[in-house]
């Protein structure tokens, strides 16, 4: 089992080292078609840090298929607490998203990130 603290590092590094574990680049016994990875903890979620003006610009698109179906949403509002008091998904779906983004689009992807724990 790996453990990254977030604390006071940029996003897309610790995404980038967590990613790498997942897909198992960091062991000499590396295949790219079996899953040879460790469980990954990311802990201090809440603390990761984004450089210049991403937490403004930065932009999360979904789309439903329909017409007028697109969804864009900025980081801030991802992770930012509502009027009820309670984030809408949080610091974790941003860093689960960002580890997503860096997996091969293959059938082990949901399989890799099964094997993710994001901790605030």
């Amino acid at each position: 089992m790996i453990t990254i603290d977030a604390q006071d590092k940029t996003l897309g590094r610790v995404a980038s080292a967590a990613a790498k574990v997942l897909m198992g680049k960091d062991k000499a016994t590396f295949v790219k078609h079996q899953i040879v990875a460790e469980e990954v903890t990311i802990l201090n979620a809440s603390k990761v840090k984004l450089t210049g003006t991403k937490e403004r610009t930065k932009k999360y698109i979904r789309y439903s298929g329909y017409p007028g179906g697109q969804k864009k949403e900025t980081y801030a509002m991802l992770t930012a607490d509502t009027e009820g008091g309670k984030a809408r998904r949080g610091h974790k779906e941003a860093i689960r998203r960002a580890i997503l983004g860096m997996l091969p689009k293959n059938k082990l992807q949901m399989r890799r990130i099964k094997l993710l724990t994001i901790k605030n």
